[in-house]
């Protein structure tokens, strides 16, 4: 039987850093571990840097925060779109 190598534990870390980096104004880590936690969201930014690199699993709720502070669809950012 062939085993699977998981690269990542999420799909969404490259959307969200794309749109933490590219939002107006851009966010540093820090600040948008700030905005989730005023949305009820505990993350800090430790745990957003791991969930951009797809060392962290992202939860349902915390999706749709951070979908909600990044202005972005949570289709957006389960889609995985190459960013140059």
């Amino acid at each position: 039987m062939k085993e699977h190598q998981i690269e990542s534990k999420n799909i969404v870390g490259p959307q969200v850093r794309y749109a933490r980096l590219y939002h107006n104004p851009p966010l540093k880590q820090s600040e948008l571990a700030e905005l989730l936690q005023e949305a009820g969201v505990q993350m800090d930014r430790i745990a957003i840097s791991r969930v951009e690199r797809g060392d962290r699993t992202v939860a349902d709720f915390e999706l749709v925060a951070l979908s909600e502070v990044l202005g972005r669809s949570v289709e957006w950012l389960l889609t995985f779109e190459a960013q140059e």
